[in-house]
This record gives C-alpha cells, sequence and structure tokens, in this order.
C-alpha cells in the first residue's frame, strides 16, 4: 500500500474521530443541560453519536489493518 492511501485512511480516522467527538458533545449537553424536558431528542442524538462512533471505528480499522499490511511488505 501506498504512504499517500496510508495517508488517506489517517485523515479519514481524524476526521470521523472529530465527527464522534462532536456528536458525543451533543449528548453530553442534552444530558447535563437539557434533560428531562428534552428527552424526546435523546434517542436521534444518541443513534447519530452511536453511528458516527461506529463510522470512526470502521475507518480506524482499516487504517490499522493498512498499516499492518504495509509493515508485512517491508519485512519482505
Amino acid at each position: 500500500m501506498s504512504e499517500e492511501k496510508l495517508k488517506q485512511l489517517e485523515k479519514e480516522v481524524k476526521k470521523r474521530k472529530r465527527i464522534a467527538s462532536e456528536w458525543s458533545s451533543q449528548l453530553h449537553d442534552l444530558v447535563e443541560e437539557r434533560l428531562p424536558a428534552a428527552y424526546g431528542e435523546l434517542q436521534g442524538i444518541a443513534q447519530s453519536t452511536y453511528d458516527a462512533c461506529k463510522a470512526w471505528e470502521e475507518a480506524n480499522e482499516a487504517w490499522q489493518s493498512a498499516q499492518a499490511q504495509q509493515r508485512t511488505e517491508r519485512e519482505r
């Protein structure tokens, strides 16, 4: 795998981590400041937070796999 491709994967991981952090911040704010009055928003924000974290996990796994593959190729 090329260095450029690895950098693209790393950039994607960072982007998805930022998005997951933004959603988790919204969830935190909802819990800390607006519950129980805004309980109707809880399910949607929680699902979006979960989805963003799952997307980060998938991107991170792809990046780590690509790094391992590159290390293996270098050892040959």
